[in-house]
């Protein structure tokens, strides 16, 4: 027998892999929305993500889409519900929820192609405003969450209530695809001596988790907006921790994931910041870089939308 790398065996990702070969194995058979077929258990144990000394837990056990994360993670932060401005960046991810035929299909015909509805960009800045269309300028109208939270954590710090929430029922017949990642909480560990800066920690809750596609998006897409208010509120990241609902894998990626299951993690890389940025609505994608990221190669699985 060879021996064990127990460094590797704490690798973080692992607990991604495990979570994936459990459901695998064990989950039940169920039908879903799309027509694919899942297999899917409930509440799994969460993930837990170090983003201590700038690290960005984005998955190497495949390559993982960071230019889409970054442009989708932005496009929330300024509220926009817009597919097309992505798909103008080469970013795809929305197009088959925005499409004229999957609009029609949840009643929502009278949009333009590319209009998702009060999503969640929508939600995190504009919550409780009436929603028009995605051209219309919503400035000022309805509750900015997001600017709430960094207001709490720079005035606040142990406020329970520093919440971000995309679930709202009322829109949610508004919407192309109601939020998959429903909601998440900051929690700011005070500084242990007067001369440590305070740490910022997120905890998500996902409804829905597709872990083939979706989850290595969503670890990295919460840890980068952690790093983002940490980096506007003066604080340092600390810990990502994800809890899943309906955890589970769509038959047509199975195969694909048991190619990923037999790869080895390797570090994950370090964020930095090209220069500092006081107001997170003044971030764009030049101002994030990522550094040694050294992923295996990429695995192709299928979107059901």
């Amino acid at each position: 027998m060879g021996s064990v790398n127990i460094a590797n065996l704490e690798h973080e990702e692992n607990q991604y892999l495990s979570l994936v070969r459990r459901v695998i194995d064990t989950g039940e058979s169920r039908p879903d929305r799309t027509g694919t077929g899942t297999l899917s258990i409930f509440a799994p144990s969460n993930l837990r993500f170090s983003l201590a000394d700038a690290t960005l837990p984005l998955l190497t056990t495949k390559r993982t889409f960071l230019r889409g994360i970054v442009e989708e993670l932005l496009w929330f932060v300024r509220g926009a519900t817009d597919a097309k401005l992505l798909s103008q960046k080469g970013i795809k991810i929305w197009d088959g929820n925005g499409s004229k035929e999957f609009l029609e299909k949840r009643g929502l015909g009278h949009r333009r192609e590319g209009d998702l509805g009060p999503v969640y960009g929508f939600q995190w800045r504009h919550f409780g405003a009436q929603y028009a269309d995605c051209d219309t300028d919503y400035s000022g109208k309805g509750v900015d969450q997001l600017k709430e939270c960094i207001r709490k954590i720079k005035q606040d710090p142990t406020d329970r209530r520093i919440i971000l929430s995309a679930w709202n029922p009322a829109d949610i017949p508004l919407m192309a695809l109601p939020p998959c990642h429903m909601m998440c909480q900051f929690y700011v560990h005070l500084p242990s001596s007067p001369s440590s800066k305070p740490k910022l920690s997120c905890l998500m809750y996902q409804r829905s988790a597709d872990l083939g596609l979706g989850i290595p998006f969503n670890i990295a897409s919460y840890a980068l907006l952690t790093h983002m208010v940490a980096h506007v509120t003066d604080t340092d990241a600390h810990e990502l921790i994800i809890q899943l609902g309906d955890a589970h894998v769509y038959k047509d990626h199975v195969s694909a994931l048991e190619i990923q299951l037999v790869r080895e993690p390797k570090p994950f890389p370090k964020i930095r910041w090209r220069r500092k940025v006081e107001d997170i609505d003044n971030m764009d994608s030049e101002d994030i870089v990522v550094e040694g990221y050294d992923p295996h190669p990429s695995i192709a699985m299928k979107m059901s939308v």
